[in-house]
């Protein structure tokens, strides 16, 4: 399954590190980037948030949401956001319920770890439309920083309502 480019990215609620339940909609006045993680704690997820974080005026500048998705519980991503400071909300698909919904959900993964998020970013404009969509199979590749970068400028740009 999965989500199209241009189609309106469907809603979702799920919990944050603060057990508050958040849900896509409530960002509508900002252009979103959702990062689906495969596992808090792991190198390559690291170095990927860590881009975000270290890079908070170019996100705030283009008025820009990022959203880290994991299927790890409340509890590990709330002990990975603070040990790595983390500037940007978390939430669990523990029930991996949003991971499917958006295609991007291992069914095997390794070690027989069955249902992890893929690497995976989206962008949804403020109208609530997919503008960008990149489902990495190799959990050790990071998305295209360049071409997502690109896009956040071109919508803030646009001004689209």
């Amino acid at each position: 399954m999965g989500i199209e480019l241009g189609l309106s990215a469907p809603d979702f609620s799920l919990y944050d590190t603060d057990r508050k339940k958040v849900s896509l909609s409530e960002f509508k006045e900002k252009n979103i980037l959702l990062l689906f993680i495969p596992a808090a704690f792991t190198s390559v997820c690291t170095a990927e948030l860590c881009r975000i974080r270290d890079a908070p005026a170019r996100y705030n500048n283009i008025n820009c949401i990022t959203l880290g998705i994991s299927t790890d519980t409340v509890f590990t991503l709330k002990k990975y956001k603070a040990e790595q400071q983390f500037n940007f909300p978390f939430l669990s698909d523990f029930n991996k319920e949003v991971s499917a919904l958006y295609g991007c959900l291992y069914l095997n993964w390794i070690l027989d770890m069955k249902g992890v998020s893929k690497r995976s970013a989206f962008i949804i404009d403020k109208s609530g439309i997919l503008r960008y969509k990149e489902i990495l199979e190799n959990a050790g590749e990071l998305p295209d920083f360049g071409s997502i970068n690109s896009i956040l400028e071109e919508l803030n740009n646009l001004n689209i309502t």
